[in-house]
């Protein structure tokens, strides 16, 4: 299992780097121990066995001392452990396995109204008479960085409460006030009823931060505030009044988990074993819905975070999550569980244009806030510097690196990027500036921020154009007044992450659902945001809990609905067309499923959606053992079986590889009191045929039918993804819209097969999609080349953004020639002693490019489509009790055109029709029964490769007498 870099999906105004600090001490490090057996939930008698095997466990592996235990959605406990006690516990039975703990960043006012939720015919009134009363008995947490209590969002409600006997009944936390003096502490009211913090990965220390759930960063704050905030307060940003804010279930109660600290450079970080243990005490506590604003793997849906919430949804509580700020890049999504709702970002309608007229006449439109300025010097920050300031400090605005004398009276140009956008503002008024024009570097968002001087933000391309103008003698420029206007929304932002998801290979269908998430206006905390209580942000952080929210409307009214039907019923109710009538835009093109899952969230719909598809713990199980992932952590799939992964019970149609036609199975159950016919319309994805079966279904009140569709390809692109949608409607006003994404592939089968010795063989079975011919080309086998090293001792000190060396890390270089077939770099458990645990960091350019960092020395990076020179870093992160030192192997395999003679496959040619099951021989002779290999099968259709298989090949196994 990767121990993977997790970030807070905020786009703050700016992007922090990532501060060095070791998780655990140099002679120990921190583990999450998981236990065999199901974790308590919320019954109190299975609480006592989990802990009673617990203390079992510990006793027989010898570990006096844990750090945290676990037992509600997470059966067992973290621990720092020397490189001794982790083989002991590993030996253990019990013990079902042990996970890293891994590093985890910190990542509007119009927005009710945008959502149908504020206004006489929206849902506070019509679903619950008042606004102060929407969300009344459910409970929301917060798991990020604390609260500011004394934040006006945040006041307590008025007395008596309605729905105190149903918040008594559940509610089983308590406020932890923290310790320092009385104004660094918190206190609770009933609007936030409880509040913990965690901090047993040591990211507390810096000494702005507080030692208690009071919120420095202010990104908690503005999630809770986004989720649950108080109705309708009237909100100012830098002193100046930009109307009421209110949360999207005013009156829903909060419980804050501070998990999340502040760095000294200004980024917030955790670990594994903080966040875990805050699930953990949310659930317990009574929560109804977490919100969780940090984005997760994007490879991995079985892993500490997703098996807490996995058994969090099996209980009963509803999880929101961040898709993640890496878009538009594809494959980016985060949060790829079935049992987690993904939230992507989108912009509401709330515009503030604002322009820049250069002194050439030229004037280019942007966003954003202040007042205007009239026509002043315009100096690009580059050229703006003090002596002595880092050039990329000086060009990204930072606090100090501006000279005033270069800057009084005059505008200037930053780069967005690195540092918060907030800041590159401060910066520029400190030295005497009187307006920014700041710029995008590449395709990003455009934000209006509420900077401290009139800025305007420009895209790239305007960004490129104005420093071209400025290189020119004596340029001016003046900037506009903001004009409030009704803008095209919603549109996904370009940060927002994308599918198709890593995890599943792009049989389900990620993120599910876009809400807001472009400067929405909430709480902050004053301690991080220059004194103001409410300021603007912009991520997937801001979009995650807007339906948190509107899950807790729903499930307090349809308090029987469970965690996937609350899913269920925003996606099939969600909207595809803008406030323009026209498609829901990502940049200049519309967006597709992979951008925004079912379509932006309308809530006054998702209360009477007709149909839901549901689904639980024994669906999920099915389709994690599908993909070949719960395996990592349990022994259930032998026992519980396998799907695939297409037909889990979801209210998208993924699928991932389209070999000719695939015919997947969906129930749907029917919410209302009414039975109802259904008739399915379907908008087949281009160069697909789809067929649904039975096109007219009647579903009784209460009841469930079961239909399956069937998605051909007839003339659609191979290896591109299509889209479509099914929609089931009703006479009753119901319309219930599946997306559907499909990746046609002429030839699908196996990624690699393996082998061992001089000579061998193996067989490779493949589906085809098509009429005609495959062919098989062999390439390779390649011997590794092996980079070696003695090493001496562990680390878990390694930073992937600051790499160094140590005794215990050894580095290298090599360089890939262009058009190279297959590159991998791998180390292998064979090589180290039994107990080992190795890293690999691959680096290009100073950035990273790759990484395998699980629990054991079977590490794989793929390298392919890559050339140049790349940086290496093998990185010994555990040694066996009974070594201090060893020699280390990295193996480098680059496979290019054809070798004779080693690797040979057969048949070379044969004719195949659509859904035609083929099989191939592969055989290899003449090896280096020592040595390791690699090398591929690329099968074509006589004009282009359609399908590859990779053939590694280990050393010859020694013979056991």
């Amino acid at each position: 299992m990767g121990r993977i870099v997790l970030v807070i999906a905020l786009v703050l105004s700016g992007v922090f780097a990532v501060p060095t600090q070791a998780l655990a001490k140099s002679d120990t490090t921190l583990y999450i121990v998981q236990l065999s057996g199901d974790p308590a939930l919320r019954t109190e008698s299975a609480r006592a066995a989990v802990r009673a095997n617990r203390e079992s466990v510990l006793r027989r592996a010898g570990i006096g001392r844990t750090v945290r235990n676990y037992d509600t959605v997470f059966n067992g406990f973290a621990a720092a452990l020397t490189a001794a006690q982790r083989a002991k516990v590993v030996r253990t039975p019990g013990v079902a396995r042990i996970w890293k703990n891994e590093r985890h960043t910190a990542d509007t006012i119009s927005t009710p109204a945008f959502l149908g939720l504020a206004g006489a015919d929206g849902v506070w009134a019509k679903q619950f008479g008042d606004p102060t009363r929407a969300g009344e008995g459910m409970i929301i947490a917060d798991i990020d960085t604390g609260f500011w209590p004394e934040n006006p969002s945040l006041a307590g409600l008025p007395e008596p409460r309605p729905d105190q006997a149903v918040i008594d009944a559940k509610w089983k936390g308590t406020c932890v006030a923290g310790t320092g003096t009385p104004q660094q502490q918190v206190t609770c009211n009933n609007k936030v009823i409880g509040a913990r913090f965690y901090d047993s990965s040591g990211f507390g220390g810096w000494s702005g931060e507080f030692r208690s759930p009071r919120d420095y960063d202010g990104h908690g704050t503005h999630t809770a505030t986004t989720a649950a905030g108080d109705y309708d307060v009237p909100a100012t940003i830098n002193g100046k009044p930009v109307g009421s804010v209110s949360g999207m279930a005013p009156g829903a109660r909060i419980a804050v988990y501070k998990a999340l600290w502040r760095q000294e450079d200004g980024e917030g970080s955790g670990g594994t074993v903080d966040l875990l243990a805050a699930i953990d005490d949310a659930v317990a506590d009574g929560a109804d819905v977490i919100n969780y604003s940090v984005s997760g793997s994007t490879r991995l849906v079985v892993d500490p975070v997703s098996l807490a919430f996995y058994n969090a949804a099996a209980a009963g509580v509803f999880i929101a999550a961040s898709a993640g700020n890496e878009g538009p890049d594809a494959s980016t999504v985060a949060h790829n569980a079935p049992w987690v709702t993904t939230v992507a970002a989108s912009s509401h309608d709330r515009g503030a244009i604002k322009s820049v007229t250069l002194g050439n006449g030229r004037t280019y439109q942007g966003i954003g806030q202040g007042d205007a300025v009239p026509d002043a010097p315009l100096v690009d920050s580059v050229n703006a510097g003090l002596a002595g300031a880092a050039a990329d400090r000086v060009e990204l605005c930072y606090p100090g690196a501006l000279d005033p004398a270069k800057v009084k009276g005059r505008i200037v140009l930053c780069k967005r990027g690195v540092n918060p956008r907030t800041d590159k503002s401060i910066a520029v008024r400190d030295a005497g500036g009187v307006g920014m024009v700041l710029y995008n570097p590449s395709e990003n968002s455009l934000n209006a921020d509420y900077h401290v001087i009139p800025t305007v933000h420009v895209d790239e391309v305007t960004g490129a154009a104005i420093k071209e103008y400025v290189r020119g003698a004596n340029p001016h420029a003046a900037l506009s007044a903001t004009t409030t206007t009704v803008a095209r929304a919603p549109a996904v932002a370009a940060f927002s992450s994308s599918g198709p998801a890593d995890a599943g290979d792009g049989d389900l269908i990620k993120p599910d659902l876009t809400a807001p998430g472009v400067d929405i206006v909430a709480g902050v905390s004053p301690a991080g945001h220059h004194g103001n209580m409410w300021d603007g942000e912009s991520g997937t952080s801001m979009s995650s809990p807007h339906i948190a929210g509107i899950a807790a409307l729903l499930l307090a009214r349809h308090p029987q609905w469970s965690p996937a039907a609350l899913k269920s019923a925003m996606m099939t109710t969600a909207g595809n067309v803008d406030n323009t009538g026209g498609a829901i835009q990502r940049g200049a093109h519309p967006a597709n499923p992979f951008d925004d899952g079912s379509g932006q969230v309308r809530p006054a719909r998702a209360f009477d959606p007709g149909l839901v598809y549901d689904s639980g713990a024994a669906d999920w199980t099915r389709y994690a053992c599908g993909i070949d992932q719960m395996q990592l952590a349990s022994d259930w799939c032998p026992v519980v079986g396998a799907i695939d992964p297409s037909d889990l019970n979801y209210p998208s149609i993924g699928i991932g590889s389209l070999p000719g036609d695939q015919t997947v199975t969906r129930t749907v159950t029917n919410v209302t009191d009414l039975p109802s016919v259904y008739v399915a319309t379907v908008t087949p994805p281009p160069g697909t045929a789809v067929e649904v079966s039975p096109p007219t279904m009647t579903v009784p009140a209460g009841g469930s039918a079961t239909f399956k569709v069937t998605v051909k390809r007839t003339d659609a692109t191979y290896r591109q993804y299509t889209f479509g949608a099914l929609t089931w409607t009703d006479l009753r006003g119901h319309a219930v819209r599946s997306p559907i994404a499909v990746r046609p592939v002429a030839l699908t089968g196996p990624g690699e097969i393996t082998g061992t010795g001089a000579a061998g063989h193996a067989g490779i079975d493949l589906v085809s999609g098509y009429s005609g011919i495959v062919t098989a080309h062999p390439y390779g086998l390649a011997a590794s080349s092996e980079h070696s090293q003695k090493l001496i001792g562990a680390t878990a000190a390694f930073v992937p953004s600051a790499p160094g060396l140590s005794p215990a890390i050894f580095s290298f270089e090599f360089t890939l020639p262009p058009a190279v077939k297959l590159a991998r770099l791998a180390t292998y458990d064979a090589d180290v002693a039994p107990g080992t645990d190795l890293d690999l960091y691959v680096y290009q350019d100073g950035e990273l490019v790759g990484r395998s960092d699980g629990t054991t020395s079977d590490e794989e990076v793929p390298l392919n489509g890559g050339s140049g020179t790349f940086q290496v870093y093998v990185v010994q992160f555990g040694l066996p009790p009974t070594l201090t030192d060893q020699v280390v192997k990295a193996h480098l395999f680059v496979v290019g055109a054809p070798l004779t003679g080693n690797l040979t496959v057969s048949p070379k040619q044969r004719p195949v029709a659509p859904n035609d099951a083929l099989h191939f021989d592969v055989a290899w002779q003449g090896l280096d029964p020592a040595k390791r290999y690699l090398g591929l099968v690329e099968f074509g259709d006589g004009t282009a490769a359609r399908a590859w298989t990779t053939v590694a090949i280990g050393p010859q196994r020694p013979t056991i007498p």
